[in-house]
């Protein structure tokens, strides 16, 4: 949902970026393996047992990754081999912030648990789209996009580093319903559609 409706306000705030990028040496692939070498940076730090500065250093990598795009379109390096490294910057991203998590927790068979589900299901939304695709449908939709995802696992993870509020635990739970609940509705929708 984030990432259709706030694509063009997102498009205005990091443009004047885009605009110096697309001047300089510095290439969209540049760009997302940068972006994916920060997440996973970011993960390790979650995993040492420093949340707050983890998700920090994540969402820098995640914002990375959102300007690769903008820059392929605006100096016209547009190709499939960008799309389909950016792809996968963006799923070993989030399995690598998972990852952190599940080291960073791993003494709580129960939030061990809620990352496992979180990390599948996180995986499978956008395979659940690949595959529709494939079959000549969307696959779009759903509650939980790549945006929603990085917005609440790392707010969850980041606020629980400040010791004031628990908000791990119910972040997780979070993570495992809605994304479980988006991987049903592009599913059904996929199957309705074809």
């Amino acid at each position: 949902m984030l990432d259709i409706k706030a694509r063009s306000g997102f498009g205005r705030v990091i443009g004047p970026l885009v605009r110096w990028l697309s001047r300089s040496r510095i290439t969209p692939t540049w760009v997302t393996i940068a972006g994916l070498l920060v997440t996973i940076g970011g993960a390790v730090i979650i995993g040492a047992g420093h949340p707050f500065t983890g998700a920090l250093v994540c969402g820098v990598g995640s914002v990375l990754d959102t300007i690769d795009g903008p820059l392929a379109r605006a100096t016209d390096r547009v190709s499939r081999r960008g799309a389909f490294l950016d792809t996968m910057s963006d799923r070993l991203g989030e399995a690598a912030i998972w990852t952190g998590i599940g080291w960073w927790v791993a003494g709580d068979r129960t939030l061990v648990v809620l990352v496992v589900i979180g990390l599948a299901m996180s995986l499978l939304v956008p395979y659940v789209r690949s595959k529709a695709e494939g079959a000549g449908v969307e696959g779009r939709g759903g509650l939980m996009g790549r945006a929603e995802r990085m917005l609440l696992l790392l707010a969850g993870v980041g606020v629980h580093g400040f010791d004031l509020v628990a908000t791990l635990e119910p972040t997780l739970w979070a993570m495992a319903v809605l994304t479980t609940l988006t991987v049903a509705q592009r599913t059904w929708r996929t199957w309705s559609e074809l």
